[in-house]
């Protein structure tokens, strides 16, 4: 596709005699949710961690805003605003909520941690720091330490840390992973507020918060897609209704 932000062509990755992506070709077009589904041991983290770069490919290549990023560290990949986040929460427990995303601010200005104790009272760090907790609803959480915050809301916290980067293309794994039903609702309503504003590649198990979110959806078995297209597409799809969604999507 000419106008994808993200091109994917050929991504294969081998564990010994597992292949963990096989040949995967994955377009992501600009301002586009796209999600991702697929069974345990599908690939789909395997995948993920090859776009962030944590993890190089055997072959393939990744294209990124017309720029081919295959051989990049994870690094640079974030400064050209390719930025992931986790399926376990990594925030800074002892912290609070306000310096986890103030660090990230300060990270991705592309300051040492070492200077963080003189960093904590810069207005520079500290001002767009609050807006990004606000625009993840963590405002009035701002002085609390992340390890006192619900399991809920430290993913909402990543979500800022992960935006502080500024990305271009967000990538989510598993974001509702350990989440109740009130907090899933909640992180849904977070991730649709940037539906637009950003491009989002979506790797979750919550059916619900797939089809609620995705433009478009690709579904990996094995190693490769199998299928892609509209969320309607995908749940009328027999094969993978049967295999992978069940008979309770209506």
């Amino acid at each position: 596709m000419a106008d994808a932000l993200l091109d994917v062509r050929g991504l294969t990755r081998s564990f010994g005699g597992l292949i963990a992506t096989n040949q995967v070709d994955l377009q992501i077009l600009a301002g586009e949710t796209h999600a991702i589904i697929g069974p345990n041991g599908a690939g789909k983290t395997t995948l993920i961690a090859q776009l962030a770069g944590d993890l190089p490919p055997d072959a393939g290549t990744i294209t990124f805003a017309g720029r081919d990023v295959t051989a990049l560290s994870t690094p640079a990949r974030s400064h050209l605003g390719l930025a992931r986040s986790f399926q376990i929460t990594s925030v800074f427990r002892e912290f609070t909520a306000l310096d986890n995303v103030a660090l990230a601010v300060q990270a991705h200005a592309g300051h040492s941690f070492r200077f963080w104790r003189r960093a904590r009272g810069e207005a520079a760090l500290r001002a767009p720091a609050r807006a990004l907790l606000d625009s993840v609803g963590l405002g009035p959480r701002a002085d609390v330490l992340a390890a006192n915050l619900a399991h809920g809301e430290q993913r909402q916290l990543e979500i800022a840390m992960v935006l502080a980067c500024r990305p271009r293309l967000l990538l989510l794994d598993e974001p509702m992973a350990g989440m109740g039903p009130e907090e899933s609702q909640r992180m849904i309503d977070l991730l649709r507020t940037l539906k637009g504003t950003r491009t989002m590649l979506l790797v979750e198990h919550d059916m619900d918060a797939v089809f609620a979110l995705a433009d478009r959806i690709s579904v990996m078995v094995y190693g490769r897609i199998v299928a892609s297209g509209a969320p309607e597409e995908i749940r009328m799809n027999v094969e993978v209704r049967e295999a992978y969604l069940g008979e309770d999507l209506g």
